[in-house]
């Protein structure tokens, strides 16, 4: 039976608008550890069904009040002094809203129901967003549970869970320089799972 390509990001993903996240942190327990920069990739999907990454954005984030900071933490993203002013952050509720305003508007402008994270050991992402949300009274765009881990994608398409292995078997360039922060991460993961939704296109059969 013939298909065709489906093109509309909204058919795509049921509904869903998949936005990649990166979060770098002070530590790993999402309700103690203080969050400190979170980036994000809106992809969309041209005529022919291709993801591409289209914005990008970052923000830097004040430690919470009483926030456990790991000194091991810092020394593995390179952010030397989270309460420098140098690093322009901000605080938890206008941070993320800052963040989350340009998804509001893209799941509304593509007819979306909700965002959907995408991101490397998603789950980590997922539960330090959420739980600085809960902490700032802000309400997320991402559904409260489900995500595209491109750590299970990238296992079962190039045998590689490491997201700096997986990009490069993915033919996608890799600066160890620029990894461990929250942008840069975000994008590679980003390019990494346009490439795998690329190459696996949906179809569903062409109309009668």
């Amino acid at each position: 039976m013939n298909g065709q390509p489906v093109t509309r990001i909204n058919q795509r993903f049921r509904g869903f608008l998949p936005v990649v996240v990166d979060v770098e942190t002070a530590g790993f327990d999402p309700h103690r550890s203080a969050l400190l920069q979170v980036a994000a990739c809106i992809l969309r999907m041209d005529e022919a069904g291709r993801l591409h990454v289209a914005d990008e954005y970052e923000v830097e984030v004040m430690p919470f009040e009483g926030a456990d900071i790991n000194p091991e933490a810092l020394k593995f993203n390179g952010i030397e002094d989270p309460f420098t002013p140098l690093r322009g952050a901000l605080g938890e509720r206008e941070a993320l809203q800052t963040l989350f305003e340009p998804i509001r508007d893209e799941v509304k402008e593509t007819g979306c129901t909700r965002a959907i994270l995408v991101g490397h050991n998603a789950f980590f992402d997922l539960s330090f967003v959420q739980a600085a949300a809960e902490r700032a009274g802000v309400k997320s765009p991402f559904h409260r549970f489900s995500t595209f881990d491109t750590v299970t994608l990238a296992g079962l398409v190039y045998g590689e869970t490491v997201l700096a292995k997986a990009v490069k078997a993915a033919g996608i360039d890799w600066d160890q320089k620029q990894a461990h922060s929250a942008l840069y991460d975000t994008r590679k993961t980003a390019e990494l799972f346009c490439q795998i939704v690329n190459a696996h296109p949906l179809v569903r059969p062409a109309s009668a």
